[in-house]
């Protein structure tokens, strides 16, 4: 009896280890995919990105930008899992240019696009924007996930974590840039073409700096 009775006790403290262990990789690495994305010295251009997604909507739109939202979620979620899982491979240098260049894409097609009558044509191309672009973000993101797991190679729990985090970043962009499109546009009184042209145009001028820096070839 005292034997089962500490055999018992055992399994149970090693349950609860694993647990902990499990919680607390949760909680880091959920940490670093949100800090990573609001990392606005060394991650603005994926904070860049999500701005130029955003610019052609108010804060009365918030619907549209969560599917938005999600469709970039969805297309970064996939290749950030084959990418750090190995499954597939794609130059750095490559995808290190090909982010400022979905950021420059998008912001330009912002600049032609009514931002006051949006057909749903157009929303439909917004959101396979977000999805398409989101592929290559992932890629992206896998570099700096990559980096910290090291040779971990039970990466399920720190990737979905990642995953999180990079989400909860995106909503806080989200959340911020709509409250100040509604102060600017609402209260200021400012035309939404007007606010939406300087948001893209600025984010095309600094894309285009990136792309620059990044060229490979």
């Amino acid at each position: 009896m005292i034997y089962r009775s500490v055999f018992s006790n055992s399994k149970l403290s090693g349950i609860l280890a694993a647990q902990w262990y499990c919680m607390t990789q949760f909680q880091l690495y959920f940490s670093l995919g949100r800090e990573h994305i609001l990392d606005y010295k060394n991650g603005y251009d994926h904070i860049l990105f999500v701005v130029s997604l955003c610019a052609l909507y108010a804060l009365r739109d918030w619907k549209r930008v969560l599917i938005l939202v999600t469709a970039f979620t969805i297309g970064h979620s996939l290749t950030l899992a084959l990418s750090t899982l190995h499954i597939i491979n794609v130059k750095a240098d490559l995808i290190e240019f090909l982010i400022p260049l979905t950021i420059f894409i998008t912001a330009v097609s912002n600049l032609f696009r009514n931002e006051e009558n949006l057909s749903d044509r157009a929303l439909q191309l917004n959101y396979a924007y977000a999805l398409f672009f989101g592929l290559i973000h992932g890629m992206g993101f896998s570099n700096y996930l990559r980096s910290i797991l090291g040779r971990d190679k039970s990466i399920i729990t720190q990737l979905f974590a990642f995953n999180i985090g990079l989400e909860v970043g995106q909503i806080i962009i989200v959340v911020l840039f709509l409250t100040l499109s509604f102060i600017v546009t609402d209260l200021f009184g400012v035309s939404r073409r007007d606010w939406k042209l300087v948001i893209s145009s600025a984010i095309a001028g600094v894309a285009l700096m990136l792309m620059k820096d990044k060229i490979f070839w």
